[in-house]
């Protein structure tokens, strides 16, 4: 079975050998190699590339609108969508047109191409916190979500894989997602009440995705933690305080990855040693976010920090995670 490994770099020309999927990020940037392009500032470089590198040969394609490239174990799709051009329902807004259309196609691409496990998704929208016609977007984006998952008869409650949403200032509807032949693991978060459980103040479609995933193949795990922030049970706290909720999500990240090693059987993973994805709302908490990590993490961290609004618009900052455990040589 194939490896599955990221590498994260600042990116020049061409594409990326072995790359199963390059993602860009960089605000009106684009660049040479990547499949697809979000349209966040990254702070510290210009661009910066994600790509996800597994062993070839790659099948590409395309469905309904929908791109792909696969090997014999691992599928990385991608589709960007305007709400501009769609022709919402009677009862539908265009952004949960759009929603419900990425994902149908996303499942329609797991049908078509046998990869029928979704391992972790990653959503961007703008303008997420904006009211759109007495619905938040954010809320707007979980119902069309959630109608595709009913539809193609998914796991939209226990069994839903990893994800994050986040806000962009403006573009299109951007989703991409990695797809196994294999399930993984859902985990959750014992601090906190299951996304797909949020009562229903939270909006009338709660958000589809579990706390973390663990993919176990042969000669590796791979955790994947969905997008974590200062959220006890289902209650957002320390408002107005970055450096408290920066703490209180490595306390929700920690709690996830003690949960995950119950299960992992190639040792333990570490919130330090794994490859983080910092969102922040406001450019000028860096400095605090940057030294909350460095003092409870340590130096040398794998991390990217990006510009985005978080999924709720009381909450400062956001962070998604995933890392990597070898299997032990044979003696």
């Amino acid at each position: 079975m194939s490896r599955l490994l990221d590498l994260r770099k600042t990116p020049g020309a061409g594409r990326l050998p072995g790359a199963l999927g390059c993602v860009a990020y960089g605000h009106g940037v684009q660049l040479a190699g990547a499949d697809v392009s979000v349209g966040l500032k990254v702070f510290g470089a210009e661009a910066e590339a994600h790509a996800w590198l597994a062993e070839g040969p790659f099948t590409e394609g395309t469905l309904d609108g929908l791109h792909y490239r696969h090997n014999k174990d691992f599928l990385f799709g991608w589709i960007s969508l305007g709400e501009q051009a769609c022709r919402p329902g009677a009862d539908m807004s265009p952004l949960e047109t759009v929603s419900r259309q990425a994902y149908d196609a996303v499942f329609a691409v797991q049908a078509q191409t046998g990869f029928t496990h979704l391992l972790r998704c990653w959503n961007y929208l703008p303008g997420i916190n904006i009211d759109g016609g007495g619905l938040e977007r954010y809320r707007q984006f979980n119902i069309g979500r959630q109608d595709a998952f009913i539809a193609a008869r998914q796991a939209w409650l226990d069994g839903s894989p990893s994800a994050c949403a986040l806000g962009s200032a403006e573009g299109e509807l951007v989703v991409y997602f990695l797809a196994g032949r294999h399930s993984a693991l859902p985990i959750e978060n014992p601090r906190q009440t299951s996304a797909y459980r949020y009562p229903a103040q939270y909006g009338p479609r709660a958000p589809t995705f579990s706390r973390a995933s663990l993919l176990r193949l042969e000669s590796e795990e791979v955790l994947f933690i969905s997008g974590t922030a200062s959220i006890v049970g289902h209650e957002s706290l320390h408002l107005g305080n970055v450096r408290e909720q920066t703490r209180e999500t490595l306390r929700n990240l920690d709690a996830v990855v003690a949960e995950a090693n119950r299960h992992a059987f190639f040792g333990r993973f570490e919130t330090r040693k794994l490859f983080l994805k910092v969102y922040l709302r406001h450019a000028e908490d860096l400095p605090v976010i940057r030294e909350t990590l460095q003092h409870a993490l340590g130096e040398g961290l794998n991390v990217s920090f990006l510009l985005a609004d978080v999924c709720r618009a009381e909450l400062l900052v956001e962070i998604e995670a995933f890392g990597f455990l070898d299997a032990e040589p044979a003696c």
